[in-house]
């Protein structure tokens, strides 16, 4: 098991979601509906810390004070099972930035290659959200993380959704100071490089493409 600062947001109410999101008898629409809910869970614990502005404002009472987001969060899905999460977030947070990463896998060698991105200017300043539902062997995890160093970010979390150990000790190898949210850390990968006991794959699942 990896050392990196990993959060495990294990609340009652993330696990029912987890479990409906894991059971192969789930459908497309459930799935999704599920995948929502956690989302916005993982996305409450992922923003705590996230720098504030202060004002003044009336209450029908009194004079106090409130808060807002000093700055919005870039929020990076990873492509393309990450922008099942996205507007989740974008409820929560109407006001935030996107950015796109797109990987593709190897079937055969679980190597991820990049097709595709697309960041704003500036990152150096920015709180980073990056979503990518499954983290296995953390290749793909690794390879959007070199992506979003190379564009300047320095603050970045990873919200996803299983994690398995050897992805989060690849991850705490080439990045050790990025923080994962997720609601779980599976048993491991088995031959076809897939997390167990997983939820299957996670696209197919969302799209019903499977």
């Amino acid at each position: 098991m990896s050392t990196m600062d990993v959060l495990v947001v294990d609340h009652p109410l993330a696990k029912s979601r987890l479990s409906t999101m894991r059971d192969a008898r789930t459908d497309n629409a459930t799935f999704r509906a599920a995948l929502r809910d956690l989302t916005l869970m993982l996305v409450y614990e992922a923003l705590r810390g996230a720098p504030l502005r202060t004002a003044s404002i009336h209450t029908p009472v009194a004079r106090t004070l409130c808060y807002s987001l000093s700055q919005p969060p870039l929020l990076v899905p990873v492509l393309r099972a990450g922008l099942g999460m996205l507007d989740a977030v974008l409820e929560l947070v109407p006001r935030a930035r996107v950015g796109h990463i797109g990987l593709q896998r190897d079937e055969m060698t679980a190597v991820a290659s990049q097709y595709y991105s697309k960041l704003p200017k500036a990152l150096d300043k920015s709180f980073v959200l990056m979503l990518d539902p499954m983290l296995a062997t953390g290749g793909s995890a690794v390879a959007a993380l070199d992506l979003l160093r190379a564009a300047g970010a320095r603050n970045v979390r990873i919200v996803c959704i299983v994690a398995a150990p050897e992805g989060l000790s690849v991850v705490e190898r080439h990045h050790p100071g990025v923080v994962v949210y997720t609601p779980v850390v599976d048993r491991g990968l088995n031959e076809h490089k897939f997390i167990v006991p997983g939820l299957g794959d996670f696209g197919d699942r969302l799209y019903g493409t499977v």
